[in-house]
C-alpha cells in the first residue's frame, strides 16, 4: 500500500464534468521486424502481463480514505485481469492520418474506470493508407492517468515493457506476481489520517521556517527588478470551459533541424526551440481567426525535477513554469531570442521560489479542504477562471535515443497528450525519439474545430525557423 503525494492527489480531486486527468502516449511500430512479420494480440497480452510485477502501477488500483479525510492509497488490486486493460480495433475506413487522429481523440476524451487500475491500451490496426507508415504497421495508444506517472515516469514505463532488439537473446522471464496485501479497513484508514493531520501543523510550521529564506530572496528580487515575473495571460479562445470532446493533431521533425535552429541563437536550448515552434503555431491559429491579441500570450511548461532517487517510482516530481511566448513579435528569429532570454529569466524566478518547495506545499494542506475546494470551483464553474493563468500547456519529454521494440516490431514513432482543463483547452507535447521529435496537441474540440489547420501553422513555424538557419 502506497498513500499518494499532494500533488499527484491534485489530479484526482480537480476531475469532474468534461475535465479529465490522464495523459496519453501514441506509438507506431512497424511489425516486420517481428518473427514471421507479424505481432498477433495474444502476444501483446501476454507482454504486458509478464510485466505487471515489474510494473507495480499496472496493477494497483486507488483506495479513498472516507470524507476526503486523507489523500488517496495505491492497493494491490486481486481482481487485475489484463483483458479489462487492453482492448483491440482496427481503423474504419480509409484507415488515412486523419482517421486515425479522429480515433486517437475519441479514446482520449473518454475518464478512466477508478474502480480499477487507471490505466488502458488500445491497439490500433488498419493504417495501411497513412502515408509513410510501412505496409501492416499498427498503433499502440496508452492511456495513464497523471496521479500515477509524469511524463518521465511514463517514458520510464516505455522502456520497460520494450526491447533493445527484435529478437533478444536472453528472454525475459516473466515478472513474479505482486504479492497479495490485506485490504485496509475504514478504520485504519481513518486512523492513519488522524495521525497525518495531527501532524501536519508541525510540518506547516517546520516548511514556513525553511522557506522564510527563499521566500524574501523572491521578494527582493521581484522589488528589485532582478526577478522578472512574467504578466497576466490574455482571454483566448482557449480559456473557456471545456466540452467532453478532444482533438489530436501531430507533426514530425528531425532532431538534427530542431538542433541546427538551436544553435542558430546563442545560448537557446532545445526547449527553447520547442516552445517558440509551438507558440508560433498558436499565433498563426489566433491570427487566422482574428484573435491573436495584444498581449504576449502565456504557456505553462512543466519543470521536471524527479532526483536519481526517485527514478523508476511512480507518481509525479513536476514544478510548473510560466513564460510567455512573445506573439506580439511577428519574425520568427527575433522571437526565439525572445523566447531564450524570457525562459532565462523564468527560470531564475522558478529557482528563487524552490521548484520541490512548491510541490512540498502541496502535503501540508488538509486534503479535505482541497477536495471540497476543488468540488465547490468546478461546480460553480470557476475553474476555467482558476486555470486561466496561461493560454496553453507547452511540455517537452525527451524519449527513449535509441530504438525499441515491443513483441519483435520496431517502434518508428511515439506523440505525446495531455488533460485539457477548463481555463487550459490546448495541449501541446513535444516528444523526441531517436532521430526524430513529434510535436503534437490534444484541444477541446469546440475550441478548436480545424485542428488540420493547427498542425500546418506547425509545420510552417518550423520552416520559418529553419529559413532563419538557412539564410
Amino acid at each position: 500500500m502506497q498513500q499518494l503525494s499532494g500533488i499527484d492527489a491534485n489530479f484526482l480531486y480537480i476531475e469532474n464534468g468534461n475535465n479529465f486527468s490522464h495523459i496519453s502516449g501514441l506509438a507506431i511500430y512497424d511489425p516486420s521486424t517481428a518473427p514471421r512479420g507479424k505481432v498477433r494480440f495474444k502476444a501483446i497480452m501476454a507482454r504486458v502481463a509478464e510485466c505487471t510485477g515489474r510494473v507495480p502501477m499496472l496493477s494497483r488500483r486507488l483506495k479513498t480514505v472516507p470524507f476526503e479525510a486523507d489523500f488517496p492509497y495505491w492497493v494491490q488490486d486481486e481482481a487485475f485481469d489484463p483483458e479489462f486493460h487492453i482492448r483491440h480495433l482496427s481503423l474504419p475506413q480509409p484507415g488515412d492520418w486523419r482517421q486515425l487522429c479522429i480515433e486517437v481523440a475519441r479514446i482520449h476524451s473518454r475518464p478512466l474506470d477508478r474502480s480499477r487500475p487507471l490505466w488502458e491500451m488500445h491497439v490500433i490496426e488498419g493504417l495501411d493508407k497513412v502515408e509513410g507508415f510501412p505496409n501492416n504497421s499498427f498503433a499502440i495508444l496508452t492511456k495513464m492517468h497523471h496521479a500515477a506517472v509524469d511524463g518521465a515516469a511514463s517514458v520510464e514505463l516505455q522502456a520497460a515493457i520494450h526491447d533493445l532488439e527484435p529478437n533478444p537473446k536472453t528472454k525475459r522471464v516473466a515478472s513474479e506476481k505482486p504479492m497479495a496485501e490485506a485490504e485496509p479497513s475504514t478504520a485504519s484508514l481513518l486512523w492513519r489520517a488522524n495521525i497525518n493531520n495531527i501532524k501536519r501543523p508541525q510540518q506547516l510550521f517546520r516548511f514556513a521556517r525553511k522557506a522564510a529564506p527563499s521566500l524574501l530572496k523572491y521578494v527582493s528580487g521581484v522589488r528589485s527588478g532582478e526577478l522578472k515575473q512574467v504578466d497576466e495571460a490574455p482571454k483566448t479562445r482557449f480559456n473557456g470551459n471545456v466540452s467532453p470532446h478532444r482533438v489530436f493533431l501531430a507533426e514530425n521533425f528531425k532532431i538534427d533541424d530542431i538542433k541546427a535552429i538551436k544553435n542558430s541563437v546563442p545560448g537557446a536550448t532545445i526547449n527553447d526551440v520547442a516552445i517558440t515552434l509551438c507558440g508560433g503555431a498558436l499565433r498563426k491559429y489566433l491570427l487566422a481567426h482574428d484573435e491573436l491579441p495584444e498581449k504576449s500570450l502565456i504557456a505553462i511548461v512543466p519543470v521536471n525535477v524527479r532526483s536519481d532517487d526517485s527514478k523508476g517510482k511512480d507518481g509525479n516530481h513536476v514544478s510548473m513554469m510560466k513564460v510567455r511566448l512573445y506573439s506580439t513579435i511577428e519574425d520568427a528569429r527575433q522571437r526565439l531570442e525572445a523566447v531564450q532570454k524570457g525562459n532565462s529569466e523564468a527560470k531564475e524566478l522558478n529557482k528563487a521560489v524552490g521548484a520541490k518547495m512548491m510541490i512540498e506545499t502541496t502535503q501540508l494542506i488538509a486534503p479535505s479542504l482541497v477536495a471540497a475546494g476543488m468540488k465547490a470551483a468546478n461546480r460553480f464553474g470557476v475553474m476555467g477562471d482558476i486555470n486561466a493563468g496561461a493560454n496553453t500547456v507547452v511540455t517537452n519529454v525527451p524519449g527513449l535515443q535509441v530504438p525499441v521494440y515491443f513483441c519483435g516490431a520496431k517502434m518508428i514513432h511515439t506523440y505525446g497528450m495531455g488533460n485539457c482543463l477548463d481555463g487550459l483547452g490546448l495541449f501541446q507535447a513535444v516528444t523526441s525519439y531517436c532521430d526524430n521529435i513529434s510535436f503534437s496537441a490534444a484541444a477541446c474540440r469546440e475550441m478548436m474545430p480545424d485542428p488540420e489547420l493547427f498542425a500546418q501553422f506547425l509545420r510552417e513555424s518550423f520552416n520559418e525557423l529553419m529559413a532563419q538557419v538557412d539564410s
